[in-house]
């Protein structure tokens, strides 16, 4: 829409706070501020500012940034974190027709579908006795920093819109993610990085860059893609006979017209563009250095597992990520630890693929040995250096996987795999606020559905925003005639999860 028509059919406050006199537009803004409409510091409409630049929060919030791990491809629950003995007792018997007749599958042929019980083993980890998959003792070692939901559910069955719903709340293309919305509402307290920041290793999410989209926010806050190697930043060296002197040069020319361009017509695109040429001119300096892991001690690169062999691994890497994929995600876990000492707000690790529809035993193990280690020392290496306080991790995925074994047609072999399954599914969350050692929710004899503590995608965004002094329902943006919010028009804190 052009700015200009935006600015006509503005509503009716909006009217009588930019036509009222002095004295009323004053009058006007201490209602608001008193019902909560209004920020503490309100800016002139057309004043340039900087789109990132700290903001205070609605309460005074337990977590200052974020990493996300999302594991695309659902990792199976049942094999790696909710223990299911009934289900091995019953492997190979079917479902009554009753719990099966109005559910949709991707792949499952409901006539011949069978239960299949899992025989990893599930020892006691911490001094909380967390039950955690074998595949993951490294991860076990931190249990008592973990908080275990075994509860989520999602209406998403499909892997593109399962990992829209959880980046952003909806399973439709357009909304901002997560970090977008963070940013939006807080800020970043980096000068010399994105507010948000997105590294990605193996085969690539269903979703790709919609996943980490600042949709209909400006495009200031959407996720920055970083390499871990090489160029961090696709572009954004000078190119050959470029000096920084003449870039310095371009810049501010840029912003002087991008300024009078601003002032003529108040689009708050043009700031973002404006922020954007900027931030990349300081990048240039501070994004080689973020990524030259040469300053990091071998034993913090060893803790990670950067230069971990995997050798022995070949006849198992399948949708893991083949060759290379143990290194990439370790050197992601250490830089994400080093964006957030640089005030990066979010930070987004996506590993694929854990998609196992078949071969789940030996491709799931390989995917654990990747995972497990790094990850177990990036909570480690948070919390040695003071960070896990204020750093809320999440490990999670779009839905979980059935208990019933798959059997789509034409598998040669059946039932060595899991379908999608959104009813019930595990997600956990350590640091920032969060109170560790427990496990919240609980699912039926074989993993099948919630009989306690249910917790929606819309519950789990409201208490992560709720652990960044945010609440979920004053946390708006207005687009096409209403405000919109990450959780939609649902959502609760989920009080038990906050320590």
């Amino acid at each position: 829409m052009d700015p200009r028509l935006e600015w006509i059919l503005r509503n009716r406050r909006d009217f009588l706070a930019t036509t009222a006199n002095g004295l009323g537009a004053i009058a006007l803004a201490s209602l608001l501020r008193d019902e909560g409409l209004l920020a503490e510091a309100a800016e002139t409409p057309n004043e340039f500012h900087n789109p990132l630049a700290p903001k205070p929060p609605h309460f005074a919030p337990r977590a200052k940034n974020c990493i996300f791990i999302f594991m695309a491809g659902a990792p199976s629950q049942i094999d790696l974190y909710d223990p299911k003995p009934k289900l091995l007792d019953l492997d190979g018997q079917p479902l009554p027709e009753s719990m099966t007749k109005n559910v949709r599958f991707a792949f499952i042929q409901k006539d011949s579908a069978v239960l299949k019980g899992s025989h990893r083993r599930f020892p006691r980890y911490g001094e909380c006795g967390m039950e955690l998959s074998e595949l993951l003792p490294e991860i076990g070692s931190c249990a008592d920093d973990i908080c275990l939901l075994r509860s989520l559910h999602t209406e998403a069955f499909n892997h593109h819109p399962g990992q829209l719903m959880m980046n952003t709340g909806v399973m439709t293309f357009g909304r901002p993610s997560i970090g977008s919305w963070l940013n939006y509402g807080l800020g970043s307290e980096s000068t010399n990085l994105p507010g948000y920041v997105v590294l990605t290793s193996g085969r690539g999410t269903s979703g790709g860059a919609s996943n980490w989209s600042s949709g209909f926010l400006p495009s200031t806050y959407q996720g920055v893609l970083f390499r871990n190697k090489g160029e961090a930043v696709l572009d954004l060296n000078n190119p050959a006979g470029v000096n920084n002197k003449l870039q310095h040069s371009t810049i501010a020319a840029l912003r002087d017209l991008n300024d009078e361009r601003f002032e003529r017509i108040g689009d708050e695109e043009i700031q973002s563009r404006v922020a954007s040429y900027e931030l990349a001119f300081r990048m240039q300096a501070a994004a080689p250095e973020l990524i030259d892991l040469k300053s990091e001690p071998e034993a913090i690169r060893s803790m990670y597992g950067v230069d971990r062999s995997e050798d022995g691994w070949e006849d198992k890497f399948g949708r893991g990520g083949g060759r290379g994929a143990f290194s990439a995600f370790a050197t992601n876990c250490l830089l994400a630890r080093r964006l957030v000492e640089r005030g990066v707000r979010y930070v987004n690790l996506y590993h694929a693929s854990w998609d196992h529809h078949d071969n789940i035993d030996s491709e799931l193990d390989f995917c654990c040995k990747m995972a497990d280690q790094p990850i177990a020392a990036l909570l480690k290496d948070l919390k040695q250096r003071g960070l896990l306080d204020e750093t809320l991790v999440v490990w999670g995925a779009e839905f979980g996987r059935t208990p019933l074994g798959e059997n789509r047609a034409g598998q040669r072999q059946p039932n060595t795999g899991r379908d999608h399954h959104p009813f019930a599914y595990s997600v956990w969350m350590a640091g920032g606020g969060v109170k560790g050692g427990q496990v919240i929710g609980e699912t039926d004899e074989i993993g099948w559905n919630i009989v306690k503590d249910p917790i929606h995608i819309n519950d789990f965004h409201a208490t992560l925003l709720h652990l960044f002094g945010l609440n979920h329902e004053r946390l708006t943006y207005r687009y096409q005639g209403r405000d919109f919010r990450l959780t939609d028009v649902a959502g609760k804190v989920v009080d038990s999860i906050v320590a």
